[in-house]
């Protein structure tokens, strides 16, 4: 399974807000849910922008161990979300994307005939 579609979604996460492992699997409607999505996330790929940092646990607890830890706290304080105790508050910093292919713009596609 390709991470791409993990990734170009979590690109779309902006400055200041949060998504859950949750959240991400039930709008990219992956196989395993949370659990997918953390292993999709602990593969992410270095140096290609992608904001890791603002993947959090349910009930927007930052759930990576060690010094990973101390740094997606620092970098989600760097952009303005309150981080207490490893926590971070979700009424406040929790982003709501739109369903993938919800979009009353989208026209159907056709298949193009061999």
């Amino acid at each position: 399974m390709s991470w791409n579609p993990v990734y170009r979604l979590v690109q779309r996460i902006p400055r200041g807000k949060v998504l859950t492992y949750g959240g991400l699997a039930r709008v990219l409607r992956l196989p395993g849910g949370a659990r997918t999505a953390g292993r999709a996330m602990a593969a992410t790929p270095s140096g290609k922008g992608i904001p890791w940092h603002r993947v959090i646990g349910d009930h927007g607890k930052i759930l990576i161990r060690g010094p990973h830890a101390l740094l997606q706290k620092k970098l989600l304080e760097s952009e303005g979300v309150s981080v207490v105790e490893f926590r971070v508050d979700l009424k406040r910093h929790l982003w709501q994307p739109r369903k993938i292919g919800k979009s009353k713009s989208a026209a159907p596609r056709k298949r193009a005939r061999k």
